[in-house]
């Protein structure tokens, strides 16, 4: 009878690991791969809809004078570190319930790297992925719209979540890019440290503690912005009886357009994602553990 491991795998197993599963994520069907792609834009949604509730859950309101008042129920650290522990369920579901991700799929260039994907593989997978997560985070969006969700909490969501796109958009192109590479670091090492797991429960502490980093030291993700900002900006473009009464309450609302999203939030960032997730973990890891193998 075989011998059955528990214990974590090493890392050397884990680049091994990530190698053979970035082939078979490179020769998936396009449809099965573009439907968990949209799967995967939902999931980190989800998360971002528990990160922007739980935000607006922070402020504690007051009636002042017949008008709302809002002011900060937790200091700065300690709400960033639960918005992003709530945050994590989007790659939870992502990895655990299974689905496709550009961010993580930047680990693919381990196995591209080792000859085992071509260049051409690789930029199909993250192109159909691309655009799967993209059209998954607008469809829950527009789900979301039409929940009004946001006017919950005596308008906190809504508030909090125009706050959140505003200031995703306020960022110069540098400063966006490297807020990017910050992040995807973080997420391709938890995806890294999910391939060290023997259980599902490995791999949610696993997920746990890089992603609320990433979100409680403000780093910018590409998939959670096609959720966060189109978002506000559906709240901002299609309700204007709801910004009539809240928008007083949010600084710079002017500079939520949709070029702003493109030009100064998803192209750097994505670029950003790309150096953090491809070259500081995936090529780091190659060169470390499978390097010698194919030399």
């Amino acid at each position: 009878m075989s011998e059955i491991r528990i214990d974590a795998l090493l890392p050397q197993e884990m680049a091994t690991r990530v190698e053979y599963l970035g082939v078979r994520k490179a020769e998936m069907p396009f449809l099965k791969m573009f439907m968990l792609a949209i799967l995967a834009g939902a999931f980190i949604s989800l998360g971002a809809i528990f990160a922007t509730t739980a935000a607006a859950g922070s402020m504690a309101i007051t009636d002042s004078g017949g008008e709302l008042a809002f002011s900060t129920g937790l200091p700065y650290g300690w709400n960033r570190i639960l918005v992003g522990l709530v945050f994590c369920l989007g790659l939870i579901l992502v990895v655990v319930g299974g689905a496709e991700l550009f961010t993580g799929n930047n680990l693919i260039v381990m196995a591209w790297a080792n000859g085992k994907v071509t260049g051409r593989a690789l930029l199909r997978n993250w192109a159909i992925v691309y655009l799967g997560n993209f059209i998954g985070s607008i469809g829950t969006v527009i789900l979301m719209f039409f929940t009004k969700q946001y006017t919950f909490g005596a308008n906190s969501v809504g508030i909090a979540a125009l706050k959140i796109g505003v200031s995703k958009v306020e960022f110069t192109f540098i400063q966006a890019m490297a807020l990017g590479i910050l992040c995807n670091a973080l997420v391709c090492l938890a995806v890294w440290l999910t391939f060290s797991a023997r259980s599902t429960v490995d791999k949610i502490f696993a997920i746990i503690f890089p992603i609320t980093a990433f979100v409680a030291a403000g780093f910018e993700h590409s998939v959670a912005n096609m959720y966060f900002i189109p978002y506000a900006l559906f709240i901002k473009d299609f309700d204007p009886g709801y910004i009539a009464v809240v928008g007083d309450k949010v600084a710079n609302l002017d500079l939520l357009t949709w070029q702003a999203f493109i030009i100064n939030n998803l192209v750097p960032v994505t670029i950003g994602n790309i150096i953090g997730g491809a070259v500081l973990v995936a090529a780091v890891y190659w060169a470390i553990f499978l390097r010698s193998n194919n030399s």
